[in-house]
């Protein structure tokens, strides 16, 4: 049970409010069909995949943005890349709800700022027709929706992550690594499915890199930072450190994504930072 202490909006995270953020998202145009014939509705185009088909000569009305550097360099002629094209629309969430994520200096907590953004996202996916998966961790384990569709599927990601917001707030310090959370993941999301992570600054540790890499190898996958106001803009003054008998001066530095972008571009992963005051 959630101490009533923390039964605060921003604090505890309620399945209403998750609900509620399907409200103002931009509805899906439907087709009519041209004839009563089935086909007759148009489909949405698939885009463009990620698994590599061929490297051949630059024609008229490709994508500039595909020409392969190396082909390019050892020809002498522009030369692009093509992918097969995506077959399915799959997007698995996970929302990290470990200790770490527990705190915050605004009005919410990271780890429910998290678990916001991860489901707008699951709702424009919904809209779209997508499949959905759902993954979280915290110290009391890992917890997963399966795949599925619609506003029921969106209903059942929305309880899940209320409740283990609950477990979380309740738990202990112990909490699974991001690698046993991307073991499950691979097996949830298949391959050329979109996964997006919401965790910390911190949430990646050097261990967990090659694992994550196995999961973008075939996937889209992208790390979502929710920022905390101390992250941002933090005190321009120095503040006390203490550490036992010992304590220091520090000045805290607004956090630099920068390096962390390079960290994960090698692992063919893409970071979104969002500050606290962004939508």
């Amino acid at each position: 049970m959630v101490s009533a202490a923390l039964a605060a909006p921003g604090i505890r995270l309620q399945v209403a409010e998750l609900l509620a953020l399907r409200e103002g998202l931009p509805q899906p145009v439907r087709h009519r069909p041209a004839t009563r014939r089935p086909g007759a509705v148009p489909a949405r185009a698939p885009g463009a995949g990620m698994d590599l088909r061929e490297i051949r000569g630059f024609v008229e009305g490709d994508d500039a943005r595909r020409i392969d550097p190396a082909a390019t360099a050892r020809t002498g002629t522009p030369h692009i890349r093509s992918f097969h094209e995506d077959r399915d629309d799959t997007l698995l969430l996970i929302a990290d709800f470990r200790p770490p994520m527990l705190w915050g200096t605004g009005a919410t907590l990271r780890s429910v700022r998290a678990a916001r953004l991860l489901v707008r996202w699951g709702w424009q996916a919904a809209a779209r027709g997508a499949s959905l998966a759902a993954m979280s961790l915290d110290a009391s384990g890992l917890a997963s929706v399966p795949l599925g569709g619609g506003v029921p599927q969106m209903g059942r990601i929305s309880h899940m992550l209320a409740s283990r917001h609950d477990r979380a707030l309740a738990a202990g310090a112990d909490a699974p690594s991001l690698s046993e959370a991307i073991l499950r993941a691979m097996r949830l999301a298949p391959l050329g499915a979109e996964v997006l992570i919401a965790s910390g600054t911190d949430g990646i540790a050097p261990q967990d890199e090659p694992a994550l890499a196995r999961l973008a190898r075939r996937r889209k996958v992208r790390l979502l930072l929710p920022l905390d106001p101390l992250e941002t803009a933090p005190p321009g003054r120095a503040l006390p450190v203490r550490a036992g008998t010992q304590h220091r001066l520090a000045r805290l530095q607004p956090f630099d994504p920068a390096a962390l972008a390079r960290r994960l571009r090698v692992l063919n992963v893409s970071l979104e930072a969002i500050g606290h005051d962004a939508g």
